[in-house]
């Protein structure tokens, strides 16, 4: 394959690249025709059910007597990798041992490396160590894996962090995909839930380490400026590693270089687009969330599928999203609204011609 995704481009500079962790982008749980980590242009890759290539399948121990369960939905039947099954509060540790020793490979090549570290711990349901469940509440089973996966990940940041070159040359970048279930974290001052598009739901910090990379006077700072996505991540890393993208390559995101190494506070200027899945109407008792929203500056719209039920909020003095001013500023609702019900309709379609039928027999159980 040649996508043009950053583990290629890294990989054709030279690097030695290694991805350790959840993917979800391809081949995962039953399914098995799609194509391995590894040709992405990863050298090595060690994922779980979520992906395909050597894995890691947890076994998952209530500790309430009852047998311990095997997780895998489907993943452990389609070969195309080495299984290796180990307690859920384990399998972290599996990816950061094998992160360590990539890294440690990467220096006897005298080689730069690229590393995706992605854990899932904090995605539901948890099972921690025995002596961190504390009264098995959900709150306390969440604190419980964090815990457990911030010692797991502090065993990688010690290795970087004692070797002089590696902190002199290293860039950590850590970031979520969502915000908390309800329950068990907490989304502060915004409102909503993970899979709500409300900030709630789709607001989450990034931490950036690199002394050797950034002046003595940012370090420790905090930055309360600058809005990105993710998707801004390639090509800001591909200058900050002084790689070519590739040929006749269009990023959607932007580089912003400067905001992972303190040396700005600027945004993303494009509007940031969000979209829930079609199959999840309702959530965690929520009935009609919202389909879509936009971002553009301050000003945040939120609307169902054909732009209707249009709410507007201004972030800048409403980041709670609490009063919807659509009423107030018609000319910027019709705007962002036609710009995000078009950004919809120009995604592929969804697939299968019964795929409402089935997603509604599946969320019954939600």
């Amino acid at each position: 394959m040649d996508a043009p995704v950053l583990g290629n481009m890294l990989h054709k500079a030279g690097y030695a690249t290694g991805h350790f962790g959840k993917w979800h982008l391809g081949g995962q749980r039953d399914v098995g025709e799609a194509p391995l980590i590894t040709e992405y242009g990863f050298d090595k890759s060690l994922t779980n059910f979520e992906g395909l290539g050597p894995r890691v399948l947890a076994l998952c121990d209530a500790h309430n007597g009852k047998p311990i369960k095997r997780h895998a939905l489907g993943s452990d039947t389609l070969g195309r990798g080495k299984i290796e099954w180990v307690d859920r509060s384990l399998v972290t540790q599996s990816f950061t041992q094998a992160a360590i020793e990539f890294i440690r490979q990467s220096q006897r090549q005298d080689k730069p490396f690229y590393v995706n570290l992605w854990p899932d711990d904090v995605h539901g349901p948890w099972y921690p160590p025995e002596v961190r469940r504390g009264d098995g509440s959900k709150r306390e089973l969440y604190l419980g894996v964090l815990e457990t996966m911030d010692e797991q990940l502090g065993e990688l940041f010690d290795v970087i962090q004692s070797d002089p070159q590696l902190k002199q040359n290293t860039l950590i970048l850590i970031c979520s995909d969502n915000g908390p279930e309800p329950g068990a974290g907490s989304a502060g001052p915004f409102r909503g839930y993970k899979t709500m598009l409300y900030e709630g739901g789709i607001r989450s910090p990034l931490i950036a380490w690199g002394p050797g990379l950034m002046e003595e006077s940012v370090q420790g700072q905090v930055n309360q400026t600058s809005v990105f996505a993710a998707i801004d991540l390639v090509p800001s890393l591909l200058e900050i590693t002084g790689t070519e993208p590739d040929e006749n390559v269009q990023f959607d995101g932007e580089n912003l270089a400067g905001v992972f190494l303190g040396q700005s506070d600027q945004s993303r200027q494009e509007p940031i687009y969000f979209r829930r899945p079609p199959d999840r109407d309702s959530f965690y008792g929520v009935e009609d969330l919202p389909d879509l929203a936009v971002r553009d500056g301050n000003w945040k719209l939120l609307c169902e599928y054909d732009g209707s039920q249009a709410e507007l909020y201004d972030l800048k003095n409403d980041r709670g999203e609490t009063k919807n001013v659509a009423d107030d500023h018609p000319e910027i609702v019709n705007r962002l609204k036609k710009q995000v019900v078009d950004w919809q309709e120009s995604m592929p379609a969804d697939n299968g011609e019964n795929w409402k039928d089935e997603s509604k027999k599946k969320n019954k159980k939600r």
